[in-house]
């Protein structure tokens, strides 16, 4: 029986998001310029080649449900988005600004529908519709956490002029639910805290001109912030203590990786904190960077706040925060950062990331950071 109710409200689901629907209000668009972040991208396409496109389609209605199946308890929003004719769509995930479902509708300009349509924040926060040219447009989808290929689809309904069914663009993302509530308080006392000194062992890690390498000054700045730490009262889980593979040798990559994730998730650390140091082609390039996997509203917090303190101390360039799929971010279980502590690319930089007074100053802006994020987090109170 509750599988015959949870049929029927899906084709009831179905059968209201086929039927055009009075559009939502407008705002223009004022996206800020996307930073060139190493990105969570991959592309998805839904072509009708076969169709011929008209040259003065648009986009003509848009509407949206969340619908909570009753056996399995899993959620989903449905976007409809209606066109006088037939188009042509592409879509891919764009993690370079937080996380967003990016949609190409091609033949079909924006027309009257509404710049910006709010939703309720439960899978994603907004919908903005982008104008291309007078033939293309955008839909960009502000999603509350990150999604992965397998969590979306994208798909064209034909027209049906029996049922008075306008050509449709149907956009399904499934509502991905945290592993983990949290429910932060002030300090850093007794909170478990996991550093993860990057590289190590058999692998270097970046080599800077004057032959520093990588590894070794990560190692050395988590010992400096495990000292500060612990004399906080924090516990704290270092992924590696010594110049070691944490695997082991001749370990894969994954399997060096997911080591590094699994003694923090397995002794469910408040907080994980990975240590790189950066590089680049040109040794002028320089500066800070923060790089987090928006899995809850805690995670681009903890970014936030460790950036900035590193800026402080450290004084290298603000590169800023950018949300990033890297491994050991994305499969923690809790908030988590990798930090780009400077370039070790950059000859200046080079030789003040070998030295044990900035790589205090690195240590203590680290510590700052954790300490400024746990009283901001414990005023958001518990929750995702």
């Amino acid at each position: 029986m509750r599988r015959f109710r949870s049929a029927f409200l899906s084709l009831l689901f179905l059968m209201l998001f086929l039927v055009p629907q009075v559009g939502m209000a407008a705002l223009n668009d004022n996206r800020p310029g996307a930073k060139p972040a190493a990105a969570i991208t991959s592309l998805k396409a839904t072509a009708l080649s076969q169709t011929k496109l008209s040259g003065n389609n648009q986009l003509i209605n848009v509407r949206w449900l969340v619908h909570k199946d009753a056996v399995e308890g899993t959620s989903k929003l449905r976007l409809v988005i209606d066109t006088k004719d037939a188009v042509r769509v592409s879509s891919k995930l764009d993690g370079t600004k937080g996380s967003q479902l990016v949609i190409d509708i091609n033949g079909a300009a924006v027309g009257n529908v509404n710049n910006l349509v709010d939703l309720d924040g439960k899978i994603a926060d907004k919908v903005r519709f982008i104008k291309k040219d007078n033939t293309n447009s955008q839909v960009i989808v502000d999603l509350s956490t990150m999604i992965e290929d397998s969590d979306y689809k994208v798909f064209t309904l034909k027209s049906d002029a029996i049922n008075n069914k306008t050509f449709r663009v149907v956009i399904d993302v499934n509502q991905v639910v945290p592993k983990v509530e949290y429910n932060f308080t002030a300090g850093l006392r007794n909170k478990v805290i996991a550093i993860d000194p990057g590289h190590g062992g058999s692998d270097p890690g970046a080599i800077g001109p004057n032959k520093l390498q990588e590894k070794t000054v990560t190692l050395a700045v988590a010992q400096k912030v495990q000292a500060l730490l612990e004399k906080a009262g924090a516990k704290v889980l270092m992924t590696r203590k010594t110049d070691v593979d944490v695997f082991g040798p001749n370990a894969s990559a994954v399997d060096e990786l997911n080591a590094r994730t699994l003694g923090a998730n397995n002794n469910k650390a408040d907080v994980f904190v990975s240590l790189h140091i950066n590089a680049f082609t040109s040794p002028s390039v320089g500066g800070t960077a923060t790089y987090y996997y928006q899995k809850s509203n805690y995670d681009i917090l903890l970014a936030n706040c460790i950036q900035d303190n590193l800026v402080k101390t450290g004084g290298l360039q603000d590169r800023g925060i950018n949300a990033a799929g890297f491994y050991v971010i994305k499969k923690t279980k809790m908030p988590s950062v990798l930090a780009e502590l400077g370039f070790i690319s950059n000859p200046d930089e080079e030789k003040l990331l070998s030295t044990p007074q900035f790589q205090q100053k690195l240590a203590q802006g680290i510590v700052q950071g954790l300490d400024d994020f746990f009283a901001q987090a414990a005023k958001k109170g518990g929750g995702l």
